[in-house]
């Protein structure tokens, strides 16, 4: 142990070529070790983690005109994301002609897939229209189908300067047709913003 440790007390001391060759693997043994450890530990808790939560439900409506599907996130990190981009993506369920079911992923093209600075939160937009592949989807047909929707996020760490990703899926019963998100958002007196992140995931009555 004191020569793993590299401590040496000097209590003992080896005698002979053999019991100096396998003091030295020791050695040896034990500086890698801790270089491995000490290298593993500082990367893991060095690396910054996105720290992005998303709604838990997705929602298809009308409320900006035409039909979209939104979902959204807000920062729970201290600073801020630069460089915040997104993509959703749609995974079903396709019929092959010769009857069998192949899994076949779809891209989801964002109304905004990328802000400059990603402070407080981000609603998430695709316009449903007839080049989109959830057009004339209903609630019945995504579950037949077996849809999954799929968001991935990838920014910057203001601080660190290092690369962050996260994603979050949706099965077909957390997306819910004709519903509205609650506000989160609220401009006080002051005239700054401020977020309420308990009602991320709360849906109009």
């Amino acid at each position: 142990m004191q020569t793993l440790a590299t401590i040496g007390y000097g209590g003992m001391s080896p005698e002979g070529i053999v019991a100096n060759v396998l003091v030295t693997l020791e050695a040896v043994t034990g500086f890698t070790f801790y270089a491995l450890m000490t290298g593993l530990i500082f990367t893991k808790f060095s690396r910054p983690t996105a720290r992005v939560t998303f709604s838990e439900h997705a929602v298809v409506n009308n409320d900006i005109g035409d039909r979209h599907l939104i979902l959204r996130l807000v920062n729970d990190r201290g600073n801020r994301i630069v460089d915040a981009e997104a993509a959703l993506f749609m995974m079903r369920d396709d019929v092959l002609p010769d009857g069998t079911i192949m899994r076949r992923y779809y891209d989801l093209p964002l109304v905004r897939s990328k802000v400059p600075i990603m402070q407080l939160s981000w609603s998430l937009m695709h316009r449903i229209d007839e080049q989109s592949p959830l057009y004339g989807e209903t609630p019945q047909s995504i579950h037949d189908k077996n849809i999954e929707i799929i968001v991935s996020i990838s920014g910057l760490d203001e601080s660190l300067s290092s690369s962050i990703q996260t994603r979050f899926s949706y099965m077909s019963e957390e997306i819910h047709f004709d519903r509205s998100f609650e506000g989160i958002l609220h401009r006080k007196a002051d005239n700054t913003l401020e977020v309420h992140y308990d009602r991320i995931h709360k849906l109009k009555e």
